[in-house]
């Protein structure tokens, strides 16, 4: 099941946007954001998307849920204007965004060639 993060949470396991000017990112595993609300159409449609995700990418893949409408701050920190925004992390290397709802198929090809995770 992917988790929800709250500010502290986020600072501790994927990045300390307060303390650090440049990425470094927290977490052991790759992990995917989903920036969402609930009252969001396109974010409940990749809400089965993303629990089907963390099952099957258990272990290689962190997948984490924020919502925007409690966690105000965090969303604006990271500049989000829309939903579902997600923000894929890899181990190493830059953070990328995509914003809107993406199909499964979508989802496995960024999580090869964005996280590199198979």
């Amino acid at each position: 099941m992917p988790e929800h993060l709250t500010k502290e949470t986020f600072k501790e396991k994927v990045f300390d946007y307060e303390n650090n000017e440049d990425w470094k990112f927290e977490g052991e595993l790759p992990a995917v954001i989903d920036f969402y609300a609930d009252w969001c159409q396109p974010c409940k449609m990749i809400a089965p998307i993303l629990e089907d995700l963390s099952e099957e990418y258990n272990e290689k893949v962190d997948i984490y849920k924020v919502d925007t409408g409690k966690e105000q701050e965090l969303a604006a920190a990271f500049g989000i204007r829309s939903i579902p925004t997600l923000l894929f992390v890899p181990k190493d290397g830059k953070p990328q965004m995509a914003k809107g709802a993406l199909p499964k198929k979508e989802f496995k090809r960024v999580f090869k060639e964005v996280l590199n995770v198979n």
